[in-house]
Order: structure tokens, then sequence, then C-alpha cells
């Protein structure tokens, strides 16, 4: 169980995807981002698995939400920056959270 304050810690923030290729290299089947969140954080890095659902074509120039707090993580000698959000209904099929309408790249989640 999280306190208020634990989840309030984590900071979640919108970003537009602005690069996505596959990463072969990886255990299980993802996708390496880059993800422009603005003018204070500005670009990360992440890999995700979203190959069910999404290629990395069709997800440049798609606004995400991520948590950008949480450190890093190497994944097969990739540094990924920040964790993609999605809803998940089975472990392999990620769908993605969004926002509904364009907002600024950095925008806070709360």
């Amino acid at each position: 169980m999280a306190t208020p304050e634990e989840f309030f810690a984590i900071d979640m923030r919108v970003g537009t995807v602005t690069a996505a290729e596959p990463f072969p290299e990886a255990r299980k089947p993802a996708i390496k981002l880059t993800i422009d969140f603005g003018s204070e954080l500005g670009a990360k890095r992440s890999s995700a698995q979203l190959t069910m659902h999404y290629t990395p074509e069709s997800l440049i120039g798609r606004q995400v939400v991520a948590a950008v707090n949480l450190g890093t993580r190497r994944i097969a000698g990739f540094t990924s920056e920040v964790l993609v959000l999605g809803g998940m209904p089975a472990p392999d099929n990620v769908i993605l959270l969004h926002v509904d309408a364009p907002v600024p790249n950095g925008t806070r989640i709360g």
C-alpha cells in the first residue's frame, strides 16, 4: 500500500514521441522510444513493450504519459530513462495512456 505522499512523489508527464525503432536485442519484444518532454526535461529515452498494438512508425508524433523520476534502467545495453504508462489487460498487452487533447510537452499529470 502506497501512502498519498509516495504516490504524489512519482512525477508523471506528457511527452511526444519523436523517434521510435524496433528493439530486437530485448528479451521480450519492445520498441526504443525517444520522447520530448519540453524545455524543462528535454528528450528522454524508453524501452517499451508495445509491439502487440503499435509499430514504431505509428508512435511517432503521439503524445504519451510517462513516469519521469524513477531512475534509469539498462535493458540489453540500452538505457531506459522513463517508464511509459499504459493499461495492461495481459502482461504482453499494453494499451498506451494518452491525453484527450494535445497539451504542451512536459505537462504534469495530477
